[in-house]
């Protein structure tokens, strides 16, 4: 059974899983722009030249990195409220949730976060925000038409651990650097791809290449960044959710039933879909989702309703 190891604790890790994120993103950039200058340096070239040439691009990178992150910072509910397709969940026609929601926070002397719901009938669910004025509970039409009051509950007290624990503001922190990455590899790749190879020169398409292949090796460790970090806040907010509630079968309950339909279609942003309670990449997409498994954000919902049940 993986224990509960308490809010102050878990916040002091997060707190400083954030420090180590907004610096080694930013390092792990720098190192990227590094490579490409070495392997892309006639063979001749000096250590000194390279080494000067990357001293020179460290203020523009690091600009360009600060202006991704604060526009991402300020308009980070507006980008996942649009790419969910969530809107406002009205009080009075759903008083049942915004009274689940207001007893929890109330118990736990937290501050309501906003409620938002996404049209559809999948059963789902997640947190977002950074701090108190963006924090937000959404819920799937499907969740709150099919789970009882207790399941519902134990569902709404996960995320709202995940709100208490900082880990929305971990996560969200990291899928902005990792966005970086993507958005780099698409550009290149779809840039090899239709770009038109034939007016670039042989040099111009090796320095794509590398760069293509340097920013795919950095993807991929900006997603150990985040495999490192995420996977267990699943576990510590079932826990959490358990002692908020008192009612450890409830929530494994709600996961039994959120196993068999939690694929939410009008979702089409991985970064989004992995905010969710469930979430596991669709195999039938292709490669791209296949590794992405590898560094999957969610343990097995398997694993998390037997530890449930055993508590």
């Amino acid at each position: 059974m993986v224990a509960y190891i308490g809010i102050q604790t878990q916040i002091r890790r997060n707190n400083f899983r954030s420090v180590l994120l907004l610096l080694g993103f930013p390092l792990l950039i720098l190192a990227a722009v590094y490579a490409f200058l070495y392997f892309t340096m006639p063979p001749d070239a000096a250590a000194e030249s390279i080494n000067d040439n990357f001293l020179s691009t460290i203020p523009g990178v690091l600009i360009a990195v600060a202006i991704w992150f604060v526009i991402a910072y300020f308009f980070h509910t507006k980008m996942i409220s649009g790419a969910a397709g969530s809107k406002p969940l009205e009080r009075k026609e759903n008083m049942r949730v915004y009274n689940l929601v207001e007893n929890l926070c109330i118990s736990k002397g937290m501050r309501m976060p906003k409620i938002r719901i996404i049209e559809d009938q999948a059963l789902n669910a997640f947190a977002s925000g950074i701090n108190e004025k963006t924090y937000t509970v959404t819920l799937t039409r499907g969740i709150i038409d099919e789970l009882n009051d207790e399941e519902l509950e134990g569902v709404i007290a996960h995320e709202l651990m995940h709100i208490r624990n900082k880990d929305v503001r971990l996560l969200i922190i990291s899928i902005i650097f990792v966005g970086i990455f993507s958005f780099i590899a698409q550009i290149l790749f779809r840039s090899m791809l239709f770009g038109g190879g034939r007016r670039r020169g042989k040099n111009d398409n090796r320095a794509m290449i590398i760069a293509l292949v340097i920013a795919f090796v950095a993807f991929l460790l900006s997603m150990l960044f985040r495999f490192a970090i995420s996977r267990k806040r699943e576990y510590m907010a079932d826990s959490g959710a358990a002692e908020m509630t008192k009612k450890p079968w409830a929530l494994a309950a709600a996961l039994r039933k959120i196993a068999g339909n939690f694929r939410v279609q009008t979702v089409k942003s991985d970064d989004v879909a992995e905010l969710f309670i469930e979430n596991k990449p669709d195999k039938s997409s292709g490669m791209i989702s296949a590794i992405t498994g590898l560094f999957a954000t969610h343990p097995p919902i398997e694993k998390r309703i037997k530890i449930l049940e055993e508590f």
